[in-house]
């Protein structure tokens, strides 16, 4: 052979060779961990995981096919989250969703080098899980569960659909640093609003809770205002009995919980923080790094009206917020 013909067959060979090992990495199986806090069986969970599957798939990831999905379902419960959190990090995935501040925190504390995407997080720079939004800076990038300025909106709407409210228990965890500033958002906005009192009923568990609640309902003019944490989804049920039972306006900050006969709510579209997030899933798969990937703000947020806890409360919602809202539930 001569020696031209044999470099340009070399030459050939090597620029083949990159290519073909990429093919070769793009066709293998990817495994994906899952970390949802909501129970199996709870629709809204499915309907945020299904949002991120297609998303997924319409990316050109099909599970069973070039990922692997290994999910698990710990419900805001500890030593659910803990355990899972510890499964799905043996199973060394290529990177990790996790849905919520206590998935986000147990699945870090097991690894600090996994990629993780998460959603709906409170306060991820508070919460130690980046240096900064712009610059996350570890293992760790995703989506923020909404800004806390979103805090007075909650007061404006509740005095709207309830104007004779004058007094407004925030239902927080005092423990978590975002509610203390969600609380604080509050209390500065009430004056101007006609709300001569702004107390506090902390509800790190179900006793705690139901007896702040009672203890505020006995003075009239009342209405609540739930802030984001764990426990305000573990215990939705007993919050809305209690709001109903002892005839409270109350402004909830999940949609789900006027599906369930809360009254109004207000917030991000959660749904929609999941199709974004098989956005950044399908960068790190890629190559990007979380580290370089900002943390990002919601886009939508969405109104939920429930006119048949309104009538039982006797108020009436005026026309010009029932047109505004994104669901109306009569």
């Amino acid at each position: 052979m001569r020696r031209r013909e044999f470099i340009a067959l070399i030459v050939g060979m090597n620029a083949g060779w990159p290519f073909a090992a990429r093919a070769q990495d793009t066709a293998r199986t990817r495994r994906l961990g899952v970390l949802m806090n909501r129970a199996a069986d709870d629709p809204d969970g499915q309907a945020r995981l299904t949002a991120f599957q297609k998303r997924l798939q319409q990316l050109g990831w099909s599970d069973g096919g070039n990922i692997r999905f290994d999910t698990r379902w710990g419900a805001d419960e500890l030593d659910r989250e803990r355990k899972y959190a510890a499964e799905l990090v043996a199973l060394t995935p290529d990177v990790i969703l996790a849905s919520g501040t206590l998935s986000t925190g147990e699945l870090q504390h097991v690894s600090g080098t996994l990629p993780i995407v998460f959603v709906a997080v409170i306060d991820p720079v508070s919460a130690g899980f980046v240096d900064s939004l712009a610059r996350p800076g570890n293992n760790v990038t995703g989506f923020m569960l909404f800004e806390f300025s979103l805090s007075g909106k909650w007061l404006e709407l509740l005095k709207q659909m309830a104007p004779n409210v004058k007094r407004v228990a925030v239902l927080r965890d005092p423990a978590i640093t975002s509610n203390m500033a969600e609380f604080a958002t509050i209390q500065a906005m009430a004056q101007s609003l006609g709300v001569v009192e702004v107390s506090a009923i902390s509800m790190r568990d179900a006793g705690e809770l139901e007896r702040g609640v009672v203890a505020f309902a006995r003075s009239p003019n009342g209405g609540l205002i739930l802030t984001t944490n764990a426990s305000v989804s573990v215990h939705r049920d007993l919050i809305i009995r209690l709001a109903d039972q002892y005839k409270l306006p109350a402004v909830y900050p999940y949609g789900y919980m006027v599906s369930s006969g809360g009254l109004v709510s207000y917030g991000p579209d959660i749904v929609d923080q999941f199709r974004r997030a098989a956005e950044y899933v399908d960068r790190i798969l890629k190559g990007e790094k979380p580290a370089d990937l900002p943390v990002q703000a919601p886009t939508k947020y969405e109104l939920a009206i429930n006119l048949k806890t309104a009538r039982a409360l006797g108020l009436t919602v005026p026309q010009a917020l029932q047109a505004s809202a994104d669901e109306v539930i009569e």
